[in-house]
């Protein structure tokens, strides 16, 4: 079909201001979409730690030219609101981020038309919600999953209705390993996956090693194999935590270069979240195929 051909023109709109009461910076997001075509399932994508709406173009390129519509917002960590680990406003970050998505998924009809008319063209029974890193936590909230008190005692539930399926890059696992600086300045990042129930795809680099959690790169799989079924897990080999550059071409955190790396991963989120939302299957079908076919580059599971 027409509207998820790999390489057509795309555009994006920012900045488009959601209204946010009570946030204290304004809650702004960018809207990217495929030129053409009709019934476009939407995305809503959360950025790590300290990035912003203009990040992570290598995905959102790819998923707006897949037939895609994504909504980027700037959440309060962003570098540009200069909000430190010592500042008191952080312990609280990671429930704003949470609103964040809150926000925009109540006033996804709103953002669409001040994006020129979008709403016409979006099917609004096929959302999902995609983050890296920070981001992954705040997606997977989204999904069902909840933060543990220093009890162990689950919190409250931040899943939205009109969310049917998700992808988590290199989400945090479980918070019985964390670093004293982790522990210390991150106690929200105690994630319990048993209440996700969304279908997911959940992506982990193989050589993904946190100076959060004293355990090595399998960490990041504890999205998957700790929540319930419907979920899949793409592991990379050689993957690090940026997975070759997702937030951009040659930016500073990036330790593993390679935009090779950054289509596979966001090619397999699209397949994913086409076949999950139940738009076409056939190229999540043919992606498990490669990987079975391939020469242990990257691998696929589900459950």
């Amino acid at each position: 079909m027409s509207h998820r051909q790999l390489g057509q023109r795309i555009v994006s709109v920012k900045p488009i201001t959601v209204p946010a009461p009570g946030r204290g910076v304004d809650l702004q997001v960018k809207v990217t979409a495929p030129m053409s075509g009709r019934n476009l399932p939407v995305i809503v994508f959360s950025h790590g730690n300290a990035w912003s709406l203009d990040a992570y173009e290598p995905l959102v390129d790819r998923w707006a030219a897949a037939g895609f519509l994504v909504v980027q917002p700037t959440h309060l960590d962003s570098r540009r609101n200069a909000i430190g680990w010592d500042d008191p406003r952080f312990a609280t970050i990671w429930r704003a981020r949470i609103s964040d998505l809150h926000a925009i998924l109540d006033c996804l009809g709103d953002i669409l038309a001040q994006a020129g008319g979008l709403e016409a063209r979006v099917d609004r029974e096929r959302i999902a919600v995609v983050g890296h890193s920070w981001g992954a936590q705040t997606t997977g909230a989204i999904l069902g999953a909840r933060v543990l008190d220093a009890d162990g005692v689950p919190g409250e539930d931040f899943s939205h209705p009109a969310v049917s399926a998700g992808a988590l890059i290199a989400a945090t696992g479980t918070g019985d390993s964390l670093t004293p600086f982790a522990a210390e300045h991150l106690p929200f990042m105690r994630p319990d996956y048993s209440t996700m129930t969304a279908p997911a795809l959940v992506v982990a680099g193989g050589e993904d090693r946190s100076r959060l959690s004293t355990r090595g790169p399998e960490w990041f799989t504890d999205a998957y194999r700790l929540s319930p079924s419907p979920k899949s897990l793409l592991v990379v080999a050689e993957g690090e935590h940026t997975l070759g550059g997702v937030a951009g071409e040659a930016v500073a955190e990036t330790t593993d270069e390679n935009p090779a790396r950054v289509a596979l991963v966001a090619d397999a989120i699209s397949a994913y979240l086409l076949d999950a939302l139940k738009v076409d299957d056939t190229a999540w079908t043919a992606f498990g195929d490669a990987a079975a076919a391939g020469e242990g580059a990257w691998s696929v599971s589900s459950k």
